[in-house]
């Protein structure tokens, strides 16, 4: 039975293989826009005595080849002395007859006619003077679209970033994306009309939406349609906490392996500093193969190869009850029903998360062959796990990996599982029965605490991330892809745990704490943004280092023993 499966496997393994063709041309190194935000450029502008666009004109010599003009609200147009606004009171005090509560405004005849027809609200016309029954000052209004038409004439990729408000009308002949817009970008936490006007929005959008990482905008779905862009931004607080160098390297980073296509800048407070950023940001790019440009989309029709991966996951779900020393037909029928209760159309991906990194295990200790087997079986799954899941929406950004957490917690708990005697009570008894010793107690705790913190770092924005981590991370970045560190503490453990004369219970333990390092790749393989070949390379430089860093521990752990014994 076990040969037919792994026969099963390997069939399976070249449709899948060639279904991830699309994916890979789709995540090619293309076009990325350094994109300058307009307004805080524009306040650069002014404590230089210039205007807007000489300022972009001085950034584009730096590279610079974007900019996104925020929507402006009624106060800027104030500020600027664009338009005058006055209480009702004081234009009655003026002798005019306004009305007391009202709020009016006074100033560019194209402009005021916008804002008529721009608000769900009542107005009234009082000569020059436009009024309305709420303070409007704090309204979105539109943009200068004088500005626009001259950043699209120095061929600068020009965005725009509308303002959601439950006041504002989404109607034909209102510039709430003028025509001179490549992209749209959404300020805030919303995307334009949500939540109950999303198609009138859409009708109005017709052109490309980026998707901003670590900032959730509720709606942002409903206009996948237009195509999603990737965009990273830092926040202006955290920019100034960073060096420009360093600054420049995550935003590298983010273009190089999580396949963004738009880097949104804002200046330094100095201007030699920003020049630095963008001079080492340019270097990054080059040194990456990313050229400058108008980014597009990325399209994605999957194969249907794909479907051939369903029968490498059931094949591997096959070997895990056959591979179970209790109950495992049961284990693995109870996992396929949570997988499709759980993530439904997505549970073929998570079950080749589930099980492939448990397989390795299941078979016989034997040094180095069982590392490499697991190895295998995981990237067999990751194979699969990415066949089946990568599809436009997931690569964009919108349809994460579900359960990615669940990738980290349930494979350990099955090897450990799979600990278990055949006459499982009895070895429960004992293990019952078994005088506790410290050292067995803190060996326990240190697996279970290693196991809580392999989740609660997951993530770029995990809550525990040493500092002596973060150094070494920016090490390992200049030199290679890098590998993530739970997949390198990982590997080394396996030299340790099979070619030294352990206990079997601290074997056990050591084993344990390596399915976290195995379980770690398809985890890193669920991250759909991160371009194939980078999650590839992060997987094999993890291994070859850990595997390093384990046969050294190897070597050291002899050598204090005979130390001891001596």
């Amino acid at each position: 039975m076990r040969a037919l499966l792994h026969l099963l496997l390997f069939l399976a393994l070249l449709p899948s293989l060639l279904a991830l063709a699309p994916r890979l041309r789709a995540q090619a190194p293309g076009p990325v826009a350094l994109v300058l935000d307009a307004e805080a450029v524009r306040e650069e502008a002014r404590a230089r005595g210039e205007d807007l666009m000489a300022a972009l004109a001085r950034y584009q010599a730096f590279g610079v080849n974007g900019v996104a003009f925020p929507e402006r609200l009624v106060r800027d147009w104030v500020g600027e002395g664009v338009l005058l606004y006055r209480q009702g009171r004081e234009l009655v005090e003026m002798g005019l007859s306004a009305r007391p509560g009202w709020h009016y405004l006074k100033g560019d005849p194209a402009l005021l006619a916008l804002l008529e027809r721009a608000y769900d609200l009542p107005s009234e016309r009082l000569g020059e003077w436009l009024g309305f029954p709420v303070d409007v000052q704090a309204l979105p209004a539109f943009y200068n679209l004088e500005e626009l038409r001259q950043a699209k004439a120095m061929g600068l990729y020009v965005m725009v970033r509308p303002l959601n408000h439950r006041l504002r009308r989404l109607e034909a002949g209102l510039p709430l994306v003028p025509k001179e817009a490549d992209a749209v970008v959404f300020q805030g936490l919303e995307a334009l009309g949500y939540p109950y006007r999303l198609g009138e929005a859409k009708a109005l959008v017709p052109v490309p939406v980026a998707l901003i990482e670590g900032t959730p905008q509720a709606g942002l779905g409903a206009f996948r349609d237009k195509g999603i862009l990737r965009l990273f931004s830092l926040r202006y607080e955290w920019l100034l906490t960073l060096k420009p160098e360093e600054a420049a390297e995550k935003y590298g980073l983010a273009a190089r392996e999580r396949s963004h296509q738009i880097l949104y800048l804002r200046p330094y407070p100095y201007p030699e500093d920003t020049a630095r950023l963008l001079k080492r940001l340019q270097e990054e790019l080059k040194a990456s193969g990313l050229p400058l440009g108008a980014p597009s989309p990325r399209a994605l029709a999957p194969s249907p190869l794909r479907y051939a991966a369903w029968v490498g996951v059931l094949a591997g779900l096959g070997l895990l009850a056959l591979g179970l020393p209790v109950y495992g037909p049961l284990v693995a029928f109870l996992l396929l029903l949570f997988a499709l209760g759980y993530a439904g159309s997505q549970a073929g991906p998570l079950l080749a998360a589930l099980v492939f990194p448990v397989l390795g295990f299941l078979g016989p200790r034997n040094g180095l062959w069982m590392w490499a087997r697991s190895l295998g079986y995981a990237l067999l799954g990751a194979v699969f796990l990415s066949a089946l899941g990568s599809t436009e929406e997931a690569i964009a950004g919108l349809a994460p990996f579900k359960g990615v957490s669940l990738t980290l917690l349930v494979p350990p708990l099955l090897v450990a599982y799979s600990f278990l005697e055949k006459d499982f009570k009895e070895a429960l008894t004992r293990l019952f029965l078994h005088p506790a010793r410290l050292g067995e107690v803190a060996l326990g705790g240190l697996a279970l605490g290693l196991l809580l913190l392999a989740l609660l770092r997951r993530g770029n924005d995990a809550p525990i991330v040493p500092e002596l981590e973060l150094k070494l991370r920016a090490l390992l970045q200049d030199v290679m892809v890098r590998p993530r560190f739970k997949e390198v503490f990982g590997h080394a453990l396996f030299p340790l745990a099979l070619l030294l004369p352990w206990p079997r219970w601290v074997q056990n333990g050591l084993l344990f704490l390596a399915s976290l390092g195995i379980a770690s790749i398809l985890n890193t393989f669920s991250h759909y943004h991160t371009p194939l070949p980078i999650s590839f390379f992060r997987v094999l430089n993890g291994a070859l280092l850990g595997l390093s860093l384990g046969l050294v521990g190897v070597i050291l752990v002899r050598r204090l023993r005979a130390w001891w014994s001596a």
